[in-house]
């Protein structure tokens, strides 16, 4: 250990007295550097030796970085990637405002892409500094939803100074360079970045909400000329309008005054934005743009379009399902739930798919493959006033009526809500469309890809029919329509699958053989 330490302390002087001497020999002299006499060999020449090394002024020399770069409080959120292949999403409102502060996980937004809604939570604690899209915007994965002032390390004001890798003109010197900004943050609602460069810092501290800033923008008004005559300095949406008018880039604001009150109560009352008309012009024309789950039609039935279908009509009689289900209502124990035809006949396709089991797969073209799916996730399309979703009933074959009476409900209540997750809609392996619960006899539906086979329910109607001995007796018949994919499957399999199905619902009884 001692004999360690000597050696260590002997190469620590030597070193010491190699880099003083180089360096005294460039400041006093332009000379070449000269070693000392004990890194001489004996039989060396007496010329000194040439390093040609740089001037050097001093030297460092530490295991640690030379200097920890503080980063800026302000940090942007941006919207995350919602799932698989969503390169987009709507924003439908916020649940936070400018100057609000927010804790970890608090949601901060809500947006909808074309096939879920998802709500966007706060990955940091600290104040919303600016919001920089607005109700009904479309933004990209990844694009910034807003700003926030962190709590880690806030301070009144916080200012760094100028130092990494810039050298100066004047000297060889390498010195460490980062932009100069300022935190500033008050008691107050306000929460401004003033960047080094004064137009940056203007534009950041205005205070505004998402629709002001696009009313301004939209007019091609620069938001940082117009005087804010809300709290704080707040500009609000009359003071753009007052700010257009004496520009001359608008004559009359009270038509956009009433038209965004017409919009605010039309969210208010929950109102299809796309069956709802401007009642102050009726005679002109408008124009809706497709958003969210409506978007996601379009993409479906563009490509089920491209499908060869081959459709399956059949008439199915109910009258022994109207009285299961008049025997469930009166012997349910359950208040909270009520039974309708919908889950028997869910619970009756899952044994039907057991049997043909090709109904219950996906095609894929590509490698002209199919696969049989091993889960009955059936999609039940339901309309809502924000478009058509199709969420599915995962593994019918191992849940019960009650269950998928159950399951039925909560996608119901979520999908009048707006509030379907990506696994609800997502994985479905054949669709029910039940057009009877609106009205119509039988449809001719498309099928939803990448599935094969979807089937149309029209409603259960009292009709007369005749007996074996000629009399005429009422009957609660039912048409369904089957529209399949004919790459996958023929008509002689639909109509045997049908005949199975239609079996089971004529005969609820023969459901109990199934179970286990």
């Amino acid at each position: 250990m001692l004999r360690s330490r000597l050696w260590q302390k002997r190469a620590l002087i030597s070193s010491r007295t190699f880099f003083s001497a180089s360096a005294s020999s460039h400041c006093s002299s332009s000379s070449s550097p000269t070693l000392p006499s004990r890194f001489v060999k004996p039989n060396a020449p007496s010329s000194p030796i040439s390093f040609n090394f740089p001037r050097v002024n001093r030297c460092l020399f530490c295991t640690q970085p030379a200097l920890d770069l503080p980063a800026s409080n302000l940090v942007d959120v941006p919207l995350a990637q919602t799932g698989e292949g969503i390169a987009e999403c709507e924003l439908l409102k916020w649940y936070v405002q400018e100057g609000d502060y927010v804790e970890d996980f608090q949601p901060l937004c809500e947006v909808q892409s074309d096939k879920a809604t998802i709500e966007i939570t706060s990955r940091y604690k600290g104040k919303v500094s600016n919001i920089l899209c607005g109700p009904g915007d479309i933004v990209k994965v990844g694009e910034t939803l807003l700003k926030i002032l962190v709590d880690d390390s806030v301070s009144p004001s916080v200012s760094l100074g100028d130092s990494v890798n810039t050298k100066s003109p004047d000297s060889d010197k390498t010195s460490v360079n980062v932009p100069v900004f300022t935190t500033v943050v008050d008691d107050s609602d306000n929460a401004k970045l003033i960047d080094s460069d004064p137009g940056k810092g203007r534009q950041t501290g205005i205070l505004s909400t998402p629709a002001v800033r696009s009313l301004a923008k939209q007019h091609g008004i620069d938001i940082t000329e117009v005087c804010g005559t809300g709290k704080d300095g707040r500009v609000l949406k009359e003071d753009v309008l007052n700010f257009a008018v004496s520009k001359g880039i608008i004559k009359d604001p009270s038509t956009l005054l009433h038209s965004d009150s017409v919009e605010q109560l039309r969210g208010a009352e929950g109102y299809n934005y796309n069956m709802t008309t401007k009642s102050c012009s009726p005679s002109e024309d408008s124009t809706v743009p497709f958003r969210g789950f409506q978007r996601a039609m379009v993409k479906s039935m563009s490509l089920a379009a491209k499908v060869p279908h081959f459709h399956y009509v059949d008439e199915i009689n109910c009258d022994a399902l109207v009285e299961l289900k008049t025997s469930f209502q009166k012997n349910n124990p359950y208040p909270d739930i009520k039974y309708t035809f919908l889950p028997i006949l869910i619970k009756s396709l899952s044994m039907a798919l057991s049997k043909y089991p090709f109904m219950n797969s996906c095609f894929k073209e590509d490698a002209l493959e199919v696969v049989l799916k091993g889960s009955h996730n059936v999609g039940i399309a339901m309309a809502t006033q924000h478009g058509l979703v199709v969420p599915n009933i995962k593994n019918v074959q191992s849940l019960s009526i009650l269950e998928i009476t159950k399951e039925l409900a909560r996608l119901q209540q979520l999908a009048s809500n707006n509030k379907l997750t990506s696994e609800d809609i997502c994985g479905g392996t054949i669709t029910l469309s039940n057009i009877g619960a609106i009205g119509g006899k039988f449809g001719s539906p498309l099928v939803n890809l990448p599935e094969v086979s979807i089937i149309a329910i029209g409603k259960i109607q009292k009709v007369p029919r005749f007996a074996d001995n000629g009399n005429v007796y009422p009957a609660s018949l039912v048409t369904v329509n089957i529209g399949a994919d004919h790459r996958v499957l023929d008509g002689a399999t639909v109509a045997r699958f049908c005949n199975e199905w239609k079996q089971l619902i004529e005969n609820p009884e023969l459901l109990t053989l199934y179970l286990r």
